[in-house]
């Protein structure tokens, strides 16, 4: 099986050695994405969780066509909280991202995340061979 490395201006640029998505046969691997806005590669200015929540998956969506896919083909996520209080608001705006048929999920309190964001948002896909 052959291992295809993902990337497009999508989404932020990798900040370290890291793909922003690896593609092995029909399954896609998505590295965690921050809100950080692709166009200026910074944090976005919004600091709160509904906002941020609202651009790591903004992120997710491009690598995810990037590679021929959509958020429709997500299977399982991650979703890392720097204050757990801040659950409902992220879980309302992943909601309209995920609408019908949401993916299994884990969501972790994460005591620091890249750049102090306050979420980080990894997943799994399929596509089609």
């Amino acid at each position: 099986m052959k291992k295809i490395i993902l990337r497009t201006p999508l989404a932020p640029a990798a900040i370290g050695p890291y793909s922003q998505g690896v593609r092995a046969g029909n399954l896609l691997f998505l590295s965690g994405q921050i809100p950080i806005d692709p166009a200026t590669g910074s944090l976005i200015p919004e600091t709160d969780i509904r906002a941020q929540t609202r651009r790591v998956l903004l992120n997710i969506q491009g690598v995810l066509s990037a590679a021929g896919a959509s958020l429709e083909s997500v299977v399982r996520t991650t979703v890392y909280l720097k204050d757990m209080n801040d659950f409902t608001e992220m879980n309302s705006v992943y909601s309209e991202f995920f609408p019908v048929m949401p993916p299994a999920r884990s969501t972790i309190e994460a005591s620091r995340l890249p750049k102090d964001a306050a979420i980080e948002i990894d997943c799994i896909a399929i596509v089609d061979v």
